[in-house]
């Protein structure tokens, strides 16, 4: 596995926690492909989304339920400003992602995180695990600890 996934691996350990990487035989872009590949429910993905605030341009990280699209006119309300899709250079750099295999944990920088409510209905969701086709499972308790996120209604 490449250097990505190992991050990710990492970060869970530092985070006491043991998750398996798996590597599905199709690709895991999108949550309605990871759900197909895992056979579960889409809304199990937990969908990592990287914004930059419209006025700060600071990187913002939003797990988002596979169920769900993030309302981007609510963002101010929810977000403190509005926000704008990252760069995928930037997102590239900054956090040693390729957009399509963002993991919820491992980044290379300190990113402000929130979480979809909605993924707190379900036993477990499934995160990208550094790579387009992998993923790990996780209790959304476990997620919320692990990356410290905000939680916010995405209703």
């Amino acid at each position: 596995m490449g250097k990505s996934v190992n991050r990710v691996k990492q970060a869970a350990r530092g985070a006491g926690l043991e998750i398996d990487v798996i590597t599905l035989p199709v690709s895991a872009r999108t949550a309605a492909q990871a759900a197909q590949g895992l056979d579960c429910a889409v809304g199990q993905i937990a969908k990592s989304l990287l914004f930059e605030g419209a006025v700060t341009g600071a990187l913002k990280l939003v797990l988002v339920s596979g169920a769900h699209d993030l309302n981007l006119d609510k963002a101010e309300a929810l977000f403190g400003e509005a926000l704008v899709r990252a760069d995928p250079k930037r997102v590239r750099r900054e956090t040693g992602f390729a957009i399509g295999g963002v993991a919820p944990i491992g980044h290379l920088c300190e990113i402000e995180t929130f979480m979809d409510r909605a993924l707190l209905q379900y036993a477990s969701v499934w995160g990208a695990g550094g790579a387009p086709e992998t993923v790990f499972e996780i209790t959304p308790a476990a997620l919320l600890a692990a990356t410290g996120a905000t939680l916010f209604d995405n209703t």
